[in-house]
């Protein structure tokens, strides 16, 4: 019997969901059970529905991500989930980045249809898929590695308080959004101010901006 594989699949372009979906389907020698989701936040309600899948393809510009932000909060709050980042934006150095912050592959979204299903087949057998171009970058900084641990150690109702926080939200509006109490929002922004070592919003905003890929070309 053909295995089963469980694939969430986060990109905010439902053109692109399409094509990749039905890019997954026509040459799965395997049943593939396939999940769409368009942002972060319902990236992070499906995985904390369950968090068994087998892959996540993960599309680094999305509502809520702020470049690498995303993959590293997976990283960190799912360690055991094989994430291969699927991006238009296809340099060196961001593939480089992808690949330092924990990802098992990079697909550009110029890759052809077989190149796709290829890499694919071989994260889920067990393995790692990069572009051949991809050189090396370096290692990360101190600043990136401290900036990724303090990420990754927000729970994912945080990270999503710090991501309103950096379009500029209030609290009351943030407590809207997320239908809690503004005291619960009061006291996540105290553990994230905490947690990143920082004592305005203003210097939380610019932690998770570090994560942009702006910056990979710089560090890079």
């Amino acid at each position: 019997m053909a295995p089963t594989y469980d694939i969430l699949i986060a990109d905010d372009h439902p053109l692109f969901r399409s094509a990749l979906r039905q890019a997954l389907v026509s040459a799965a020698d395997a049943q593939l059970q396939l999940t769409e989701v368009g942002s972060i936040s319902e990236l992070q309600a499906s995985l904390e529905t369950r968090d068994s899948w087998d892959l996540v393809l993960l599309d680094l510009n999305m509502p809520g991500a702020y470049g690498f932000s995303g993959l590293v909060l997976l990283r960190g709050q799912y360690p055991h989930l094989p994430v291969v980042v699927i991006s238009a934006q296809e340099e060196s150095s961001v593939v480089n980045r992808a690949r330092d912050f924990g990802a098992s592959g990079f697909i550009p979204k110029s890759s052809s249809l077989e190149e796709i299903q290829q890499a694919v087949r071989t994260v889920l057998e067990g393995g790692i898929s990069w572009p051949t171009a991809a050189g090396s970058g370096g290692p990360l900084s101190e600043q990136e590695k401290t900036v990724s641990a303090q990420l990754a150690s927000l729970t994912p109702q945080q990270f999503r308080v710090l991501t309103m926080v950096c379009d500029g939200l209030l609290n009351k509006q943030i407590a809207y959004e997320l239908s809690v109490s503004e005291a619960t929002v009061k006291a996540h922004v105290t553990a994230i101010f905490r947690k990143l070592g920082v004592r305005t919003r203003t210097q939380a905003a610019l932690v998770l901006q570090q994560m942009e890929l702006t910056h990979a070309g710089q560090s890079a």
